[in-house]
């Protein structure tokens, strides 16, 4: 039989217990569904921008990519810089996760031989939410390639990727004109950043890479891709090509530049080669120098300490200041004929020493050459001659033709680090010294001494003047630079001025201190040499000179700074090399001794 549950006596106890277990269960789910609830509330109506924006982020990256930076040729098609691939390593900051960093940061220090600070400041620059590849090292080996693959696992957000850098064929070969390129500095992306210009950029630094930097640089591409947990390509949600930047043609003169850099040596010093009709730069070599090809990857410090150790290899010392010694006679002359107190035909007397307020002025060879006129002072390089002269027309005078052949300014060349020089004058000696101009400054200027300090292509330009009928012309390197092909100015020379400064020069080669220069296998050559004191060193030497005599092509100076001996026996050699190597002439192979031949 059974027995119905209605008749079944419950206890008050048991029913109590059995509705504080559904309380207490009924509490527990409400705690939990409220704080699910409001947590998902939270996360949906807080937070929810910024999660979607996380979840964005790690789906979505950009790939930027890095337009090819323009070639940089000689006048005859000749590669003087281009760009080669090399493989470079990347980082996805946002791929990384926090914990990790110090662990992938402290391997990639290890393997790549870069400073974890280092690594860290990148990021930091960047943002650790970044969405673009940040660059961390440049050019690095085969054997860091390997390293990191096989730690590619702990390596979560590190990339190796192509990329192209520049390049430079001949080395150190016209390193101050071509310039080099580096990544940008904190203070050169504030500047540039309206310009496009974004963290990680490559710039031209110095040089022709600095000045067209614009034409060459190109403009950036890149691609947006949707990428999976690993950090796999997806699929490309847009794409834009790079676009490569644009070639410049030089007016160098690749075998002139060569023959220029071996004629100078280890010498410290400058050569410049011009057209001086144009003003078109054929070479342009200083000393000493560097290879841009080292800041294709990052520069380390035993690196920079050897590049130091050479002295100042990044001055161009063809844009620097020195006092010019007797190639500074050109303008004495022009200044004694064109003002009208010494005519073409003056003959004055040469002494031992020309004394002026009780300072002497000593003659070279401490004996004078007696009575002569223009030609004869300049193929001997006269002092007391010019002195006199200088003397007669006075400073204004002097300082006003001075500046007229441009002396104490910039010729325009597109190369930024150009200095003016200096052309003392009154104004200038009373502020600096608090002294007034006098006879003796001068006489001192008119022999190239003194205050006077001018560059290697200031001399060049000079005598561009003389070989060219007479104009001042602008030097570049843009070979279609229409603009300074057109800029000639005009000195207004009287045809005698122009006459007898083209016979003294002329003269310096055929019967005067230029004798290095008096060779058959090349053309008529007219030049000037100097040798500048320059104490506490030795004397610097200089050499201007120009060819064919009778329809110019070259003007060619060389300047050795601190070398110690005369322009006519150091610098003029120099000159000669180089003209050797434009006209394709070379010097006749020295005689065999009868010993030798019998042999």
């Amino acid at each position: 039989m059974q027995i119905s549950p209605v008749g079944r006596q419950i206890t008050p106890r048991t029913v109590g217990r059995n509705y504080q277990s559904l309380f207490v269960m009924l509490l527990v789910s409400i705690f939990l569904l409220g704080g699910m609830g409001s947590r998902l509330a939270y996360l949906q109506l807080v937070q929810g921008e910024r999660n979607r924006q996380l979840a964005e982020n790690n789906r979505i990256r950009l790939v930027p990519k890095q337009p090819v930076r323009g070639n940089i040729f000689d006048r005859k098609g000749k590669v003087l810089a281009s760009s080669r691939l090399s493989h470079a390593v990347f980082l996805w900051p946002i791929a990384i996760k926090e914990a990790e960093w110090p662990k992938t940061r402290q391997l990639l220090s290890k393997l790549l031989d870069l400073p974890q600070d280092e690594i860290q400041k990148r990021v930091e620059k960047a943002g650790s939410n970044s969405l673009s590849l940040i660059r961390i090292e440049r050019g690095i080996s085969p054997a860091q390639i390997t390293a990191l693959a096989e730690y590619s696992s702990q390596l979560k957000g590190v990339e190796v990727d192509i990329e192209a850098v520049r390049d430079y064929p001949n080395g150190d070969l016209a390193a101050h004109i071509l310039g080099y390129t580096g990544e940008m500095n904190d203070q050169e992306l504030e500047k540039r950043k309206a310009e496009g210009y974004r963290l990680g950029d490559i710039v031209g630094q110095m040089g022709i890479e600095e000045s067209y930097e614009q034409l060459l640089r190109g403009e950036w591409g890149g691609q947006q891709v949707e990428v999976d947990g690993a950090g796999q390509v997806l699929r490309i949600l847009g794409e834009k090509d790079a676009k490569s930047g644009k070639d410049v043609q030089t007016t160098l003169d690749l075998t002139t530049q060569k023959a220029a850099e071996a004629a100078l040596g280890n010498q410290k010093g400058a050569i410049v080669a011009i057209n001086p009709n144009t003003g078109a730069v054929l070479a342009m070599v200083s000393r000493p120098t560097f290879d841009p090809n080292i800041f294709s990857t990052r520069v380390t410090a035993d690196t920079w300490k050897q590049l130091q150790a050479k002295g100042t290899p990044f001055v161009n010392r063809a844009l620097r200041g020195f006092p010019p010694a007797s190639t500074f006679k050109v303008v004495t002359q022009t200044a004694g004929m064109e003002s009208g107190k010494y005519s073409p035909s003056t003959v004055l007397q040469t002494f031992a020493a020309l004394n002026v307020g009780g300072t002497s002025f000593g003659e070279w060879n401490h004996a004078g050459f007696g009575a002569i006129g223009y030609v004869r002072a300049m193929a001997m390089s006269s002092n007391t001659f010019h002195g006199q002269i200088g003397r007669g027309v006075g400073g204004p005078t002097l300082i006003k033709w001075s500046r007229n052949y441009g002396f104490g300014q910039k010729t325009g060349i597109e190369l930024e680090d150009e200095a003016t020089g200096l052309v003392a004058d009154d104004a200038w000696k009373r502020k600096q010294f608090d002294w007034e101009w006098t006879v003796g400054d001068t006489v001192n200027m008119s022999i190239g001494q003194g205050f006077t300090q001018a560059t290697p292509l200031q001399v060049a330009v000079m005598f561009a003047a003389p070989a060219n009928g007479g104009y001042r012309v602008k030097p570049h390197f843009l070979k279609n630079n229409e603009q300074a092909k057109n800029s000639r100015v005009s000195l207004n020379l009287k045809p005698t001025t122009l006459e007898m400064l083209r016979k003294g020069l002329r003269s310096v080669v055929a019967d005067g201190t230029g004798a290095a220069l008096k060779v058959p296998h090349l053309p008529p050559v007219a030049g000037k040499s100097g040798t500048a004191e320059a104490p506490p060193g030795k004397p610097h030497a200089w050499f201007g000179a120009y060819a064919p005599f009778d329809k110019p092509e070259i003007v060619v100076v060389a300047f050795a700074e601190h070398s110690g001996g005369g322009g006519g026996k150091v610098a003029a050699p120099m000159v000669r090399q180089v003209m050797e190597a434009y006209f394709n002439k070379k010097p006749p192979e020295a005689p065999k001794d009868k010993a030798a031949a019998q042999n």
